[in-house]
């Protein structure tokens, strides 16, 4: 007897052991997750490719083409060897830069737009978008009258409707249609206009009139320019818009009037210097007129034929010096103009032509760096504010050089004003020498002097004025077309491959991610794994989901009318468990709670009582949730007497005992619900009762109230041989597998275990941990099964049977 009794209690003690778990991941239930909701990953990668073809099928085709520019190397560069090299790619840069802003100007592209049939757009209206029709002009219209700024910019709608007339209104509101014939005149908006040519009968076509500005910010809008490769002078353009043609038009004419608008800068400076010219030239013209009047009749007047060799030589020595003292005086001219550059902050400098031949190579040098970083400033202000950092120094390095530029001028300055002071000192020594002759004498030479010098100033302002216009002509564009631009019917945007693919990867994405945010966002147990790794409460068995439909009041004992199922089997090995708890008792009082209602504690006491009275034990099921018992339900009988009137004396244990003859098992409803349940359940009257049932049956099983909710069932609890904590996959929360455990630690229980109700093996909820039972992890203790996987062995009558399994019973 002594050593049953010792193996009993070591048996005891390995059941109640607390063992720690040890899981590890199981990456093929990682993959079952996501198999598990295929069907989610589908859906969302269908909404995913049906939203990326409704886009392409209603977003209008973008287009690009493109062409280059060569710009003339017309940059000086300082030195030799790398430096040399480097200085020249740098000036690439900006002046690519700089004459970027330049074909990005308004008078640039408004010269363009000019060259452009743009005063009426015409449109093909389609049943998903209308269409622009440009170049082609199905009809023409003729503007009589229209106002240069105010005028109406509507859409409007034009439709034949036979041979001589048409219709037309405004395309947002097609009720308002009107008649005319072709040829009438129509008032409307500020402007008259008729339309000539017939429209096919039953066709729309939509027009309106625009304005020279319309296509100045459609134009802008799709230009892009930079450079073609690095190091290299030859500048990029391309062109975006949502017609293939008029994108090559534009940027053709932008080229065109960009080469234009270079020329015409540059021989700016020639112009000036010819317009100042023909200014001197019309008084030195008249001065010399009258000089060459007042010397002949002089002559005349004083029978004067020729001066003396040393007259005519003072007199050739005075027009030299007064002919250098104007080129001085031309030249004093562009110095000052340079200076006025350099002071009014201009976005470009240009030496004047009357300076590139006498200017030092260091000035020349000074105003191309000039010129490069107020490029660069222009460029940088793009894209930072004028108050950071990078543009302080740029202006910083700007004013240096202009420092230096300024100090130049000032050199020259004061240099031609030494010369010109020589001069005058030069003329003055002649003019004395003069006052030596006679007073005829001098008369002539001072009329001889200033027709010579009339002459001579003539001449070499006349020679000033050939070599600008030479030079003018000489000119050529600083730039050049390289490659035209030819219209690409290839849309850039929407893009077919990438939309479908960027559609597939979102819709892969968000269902990949709705179905770990289900997982993220649920609080609830679902399978062995996520309970054991919860708590250290021993798990006795795992019940598996009924498949067929279950009457509220479960008045079939499942695991009998479906004694081959799966759920029946899962039912057997928890009734098998139950026997190693308190196995050393011949009677045993079994308490089965859970933490809230609705976890299925009713149901599994029941199909429990039903398998262990299959294996001839005496049952008796008790319902001692005196709240809100169902239990009486399922055996058919009303609730009028019960375990309440019994424990207050209103009746015995025979008047509230049912005997179920078709299950085998007796019963105590819970009866009238009291007005103190805790209390009733705590008196003497209920340890009494569970000593007296125990006496006469097997197994006492009472079905308790939720020890979540209300404390009565825990002088149950304390008293019972065995506690069974029911939690219900996919309804018991994850804090559910805490409260055996700390139920165990506040009354210091060891006979809790507990049982997963409901498994219905959800992949999308399972944990991807597997218990290795291998290495003592888990409750090991305990042979049970959730009969995963089992499905087409033929064992039970409920199984999942896949369709290839048929086909191979057949």
């Amino acid at each position: 007897m002594l050593p049953k009794l010792q193996k009993q209690n070591t048996l005891t003690e390995l059941v109640q052991e607390k063992k720690a778990v040890s899981q590890s991941i199981d990456f093929y239930k990682i993959f079952r997750v996501f198999l598990s909701r295929w069907y989610w990953v589908a859906a969302t990668v269908t909404i995913s490719l049906c939203g990326a073809w409704l886009y392409l099928w209603y977003t209008p085709p973008i287009y690009q083409t493109g062409a280059s520019l060569k710009l003339e190397e017309s940059n000086p560069t300082i030195g030799t060897g790398g430096g040399q090299m480097a200085m020249q790619n740098y000036n690439y840069t900006d002046k690519i830069q700089a004459e970027s802003f330049t074909i990005r100007s308004n008078e640039v592209i408004a010269n363009a737009v000019k060259t452009l049939d743009y005063k009426i757009s015409y449109y093909l209206k389609g049943r998903v978008r209308t269409t622009e029709l440009y170049p082609n002009v199905p009809f023409v219209i003729e503007i009589t009258k229209q106002d240069s700024v105010n005028f109406s910019r509507s859409l409007y709608s034009a439709t034949g409707k036979d041979d001589k007339h048409f219709e037309l209104a405004p395309a947002d509101n097609e009720d308002q249609k009107v008649t005319y014939q072709y040829g009438q005149l129509i008032n409307t908006g500020n402007m008259s206009f008729r339309i000539k040519d017939r429209i096919p009968v039953n066709s729309t076509y939509q027009f309106k009139f625009n304005s020279q500005d319309d296509f100045i910010g459609r134009a802008m809008g799709g230009l892009n320019i930079g450079e073609a490769a690095r190091f290299t002078n030859v500048m990029g353009l391309s062109q975006t818009d949502g017609n293939a043609v008029f994108a090559a038009d534009i940027l053709n004419a932008i080229m065109k009037e960009y080469v234009k608008y270079d020329v015409i800068q540059r021989r700016r400076s020639a112009n000036q210097t010819v317009d100042f010219i023909n200014n001197q030239l019309g008084f030195i013209n008249t001065e010399a007129g009258k000089s060459g009047n007042t010397l002949a009749n002089y002559k005349t007047r004083n029978n004067m034929v020729d001066m003396s060799s040393s007259t005519s030589m003072t007199v050739g020595k005075l027009a030299d010096f007064e002919k250098q003292k104007t080129e001085l005086n031309l030249k004093q001219l562009g110095i000052k103009q340079l200076q006025e550059q350099v002071n009014s902050n201009k976005a470009k400098v240009e030496i004047g032509l009357d300076l590139e031949g006498d200017i030092n190579s260091g000035m020349g040098t000074l105003v191309t760096k000039l010129n490069s970083l107020l490029a660069n400033r222009e460029a940088k202000l793009s894209q930072f504010n004028s108050d950071s950092q990078p543009i302080k120094q740029i202006e910083q390095q700007i004013s240096n050089i202009k420092t230096s530029i300024r100090n130049a001028v000032a050199g020259m300055l004061r240099q031609n004003e030494q010369t010109i002071r020589y001069i005058d000192s030069q003329i003055s020594g002649v003019t004395q020498r003069m006052s030596s002759i006679p007073q005829k004498e001098q008369n002539f030479v001072k009329l001889q002097t200033n027709f010579e010098v009339n002459n001579k100033v003539r001449s070499y302002l006349s020679e000033k004025k050939l070599e600008a216009e030479m030079n003018a002509a000489a000119i050529v564009p600083g730039a050049s077309i390289v490659n035209p631009a030819y219209p690409s019917y290839y849309a850039i945007s929407p893009n077919g491959n990438k939309a479908y693919s960027t559609a597939l990867m979102l819709g892969l994405a968000s269902g990949f991610g709705l179905i770990l945010l289900v997982r993220f966002l649920n609080p609830y147990i679902y399978d062995k794994e996520t309970v054991e790794g919860l708590t250290h409460t021993p798990i006795i068995g795992v019940i598996r989901k009924f498949s067929d439909y279950i009457d509220q009041d479960s008045r079939q004992a499942l695991s009998l009318s479906k004694p081959k199922s799966v759920f029946a089997e899962s039912v057997r090995s928890v009734r098998t468990n139950l026997s190693f708890l308190a196995s050393h008792k011949e009677s045993k009082v079994i308490c089965i709670t859970s933490e809230v209602s609705g976890e299925g504690k009713s149901f599994v006491t029941i199909n429990l009582a039903s398998t262990l009275a299959l294996i001839e034990k005496k049952i008796i099921l008790i319902a001692a949730d005196l709240r809100k018992s169902k239990l009486h339900r399922a055996f058919g009988s009303d609730n009028k007497k019960g375990l309440s009137s019994l424990l207050s004396g209103q009746s015995t244990l025979e008047q509230v005992m049912i005997h179920d003859e078709v299950h085998h098992i007796d019963f105590i409803p819970a009866g009238p619900v009291p007005p103190n349940p805790s209390e009733l359940l705590h008196n003497e009257a209920m340890k009494d009762l569970l000593s007296k049932l125990q006496q006469q049956y097997d197994y006492v099983l009472i079905d308790t109230a939720p020890v979540g909710l209300v404390s009565d069932a825990i002088p149950l609890i304390r008293s019972a041989d065995i506690n069974l904590f029911v939690i219900r996959s996919g309804v018991s929360q994850q804090r559910a597998a805490n409260i055996p455990e700390r139920l165990s630690r506040e009354y210091g229980l060891s006979n809790l275990a507990i049982i997963l109700n409901a498994f219905g093996d959800d992949a999308l909820h399972s944990n991807y941990y597997t218990t290795d039972y291998s290495r003592g992890g888990g409750n090991s203790t305990y042979y049970y099964s959730d009969y995963s996987g089992y499905s087409g062995s033929g064992y039970y009558d409920d199984e999942n049977r896949k369709w290839w399994m048929f086909w191979k019973k057949k």
